[in-house]
């Protein structure tokens, strides 16, 4: 109420001003109901001149909730990504992020521990040369809970399958990998990095990864950073998607979580891949 006040006082001195040469001020300033002070501090108001840009600024939140101040620099060429991130500060439009406690699905030895063939390179220079994959956990309102398990290509960051399940089982994980290996070609011997989580011990997992010519790699029991792309994804997803929301059930989780994941994949640009989605920069990158 007091922001439309003050913008209301400026527009009526705005027009005053102009009209002052051909009307006595005292009769503006009655018509237009404005005390004579404040007609006068007005004028001392220095007009905005970061108007349009916070107008733009806005109108790319807007669009896009989820940008940070780095992206919408993306989107205004030309301008300082400093004035960018001071005027989201003025107006608000910082993204919040929010800490969570890991998911685990760490269960102690039960099947082969495979060795870190990643080793904490999480660099690619091609499509299916490096996989990561882990599973984290969402809470509704109701208490009821839904498990995320995705793939992710360290080329380009793409989810390249994923399953949503209410319960973090086997099933859960052997319907990724078989949408995963669709169409995968033996020979490209593409690295499957995961924790220790009692999934990727299994006869079963490690079955379908040696039909498929895929390299098993393990985290170091405990160790996060090992696999810190995939966490680095999931802080995102949770910050952009989840945080700040309110989800009574478990189905409305379920279909946030999908909206979001194709909205990643083909529309949510990242500076690190030429401001272009994860699959436009894939596309590009084969022309």
């Amino acid at each position: 109420m007091e922001k439309a006040q003050t913008s209301g006082r400026s527009r009526a001195t705005e027009i005053i001003q102009r009209l002052r040469t051909h009307y006595p001020l005292t009769w503006l300033l009655s018509f237009a109901r404005l005390a004579r002070s404040t007609f006068f501090s007005q004028l001392q108001v220095k007009p905005d001149k970061d108007k349009v840009l916070k107008a733009a600024i806005k109108d790319i939140k807007a669009k896009h909730p989820d940008y940070g101040y780095r992206r919408v620099h993306a989107c205004l060429p030309g301008v300082n990504h400093k004035k960018v991130q001071r005027l989201m500060q003025v107006l608000g439009l910082q993204v919040r992020s929010r800490k969570s406690k890991k998911f685990t699905t760490y269960r102690g030895t039960i099947g082969v521990i495979a060795p870190n063939h990643l080793e904490r390179d999480f660099s690619a220079t091609a499509p299916k040369q490096k996989w990561v994959t882990d599973i984290t956990e969402f809470k509704a309102k109701d208490g009821s809970k839904v498990y995320l398990s995705p793939i992710l290509d360290l080329f380009n960051n793409e989810i390249v399958s994923y399953n949503l399940s209410y319960s973090p089982n086997w099933v859960q994980v052997e319907d990724m990998l078989m949408q995963a290996v669709k169409g995968l070609n033996k020979a490209c011997g593409v690295i499957l990095h995961s924790d220790q989580g009692w999934q990727y011990q299994m006869v079963a997992y490690r079955r379908i990864l040696a039909e498929h010519g895929i390299i098993q790699s393990m985290s170091r029991k405990g160790n996060c950073l090992d696999n810190a792309a995939m966490e680095s994804f999931f802080g995102r997803l949770k910050t952009e998607c989840f945080y700040g929301r309110e989800f009574n059930s478990r189905e409305e989780i379920v279909d946030a979580v999908r909206d979001y994941l194709d909205y990643y994949n083909h529309r949510r640009i990242q500076l690190k891949l030429k401001g272009l989605s994860p699959i436009q920069y894939r596309k590009q990158s084969f022309k």
